[in-house]
């Protein structure tokens, strides 16, 4: 799959792939939209009620996300669990190039967590712990449950079977009860979708560029 670095409009980078015609974020800004999807109206809400959470999150991709929570846990004294599945690795050279920090010791736990090892667990710091695996959504069968859902996959336009209703009833399963699914899309047949499979959706105010995003509860 080849990627092209691109800069987002709040000056940070992501990744576009020509094939799909489709970027890792959001072309309004990659930061600012994964600090809202997902740590303003995923991880923060529940580390306010919870001393321990597990985090799944489908589609790694360029390890922002739990870069991201890995500096919301140390920041909040929150103890997380993280689990990051990707199909389709990013390549070292590519990763190497990208830069979501300002401080020497941020780059040091992104560049620690983009090279840790696959299936092994890694403590990034005493609060965060973070479990990389290289599988696909389809064939990867849960071990636990888990807290929270970061979906993080190609929109549905450009990758049609990340967001089948077969691959929400398991991750519906892998949840615990009262967990959360958070994703930037709002498509209406998805939410459909997650409503037939049993869960609890809310629309939310979406990032810059973007009217709603998706929180959906584990009822």
């Amino acid at each position: 799959m080849k990627r092209e670095i691109r800069l987002t409009a709040d000056g940070s980078p992501t990744l576009y792939v020509p094939e799909l015609d489709e970027t890792y974020h959001s072309r309004h800004g990659s930061v600012q939209e994964a600090l809202h999807v997902f740590i303003a109206n995923g991880l923060k809400p529940l580390a306010s009620k919870n001393k321990s959470i597990q985090i799944l999150e489908v589609g790694f991709g360029t390890g922002l996300n739990a870069f991201l929570s890995a500096q919301f846990a140390h920041e909040h004294q929150s103890s997380v669990q993280y689990t990051g599945i990707e199909a389709f690795p990013v390549e070292e050279a590519i990763w190497r190039q990208l830069s979501y920090f300002q401080k020497p010791e941020e780059k040091a736990i992104y560049y620690e967590l983009m090279a840790a090892s696959w299936e092994e667990p890694l403590a990034l710091n005493s609060n965060f712990t973070l479990t990389k695996v290289k599988n696909s959504i389809q064939d990867w069968q849960p071990k636990a449950l888990f807290d929270l859902i970061y979906f993080d996959a190609f929109g549905p336009r450009a990758q049609a079977e990340m967001w089948n209703k077969a691959i929400f009833e398991k991750l519906f399963t892998a949840l615990n009860k009262g967990g959360v699914l958070v994703t930037y899309c709002a498509q209406g047949q998805f939410r459909r979708d997650l409503k037939a499979i049993g869960f609890e959706v809310l629309s939310l105010p979406g990032p810059p560029g973007k009217r709603e995003m998706t929180r959906a509860y584990k009822i």
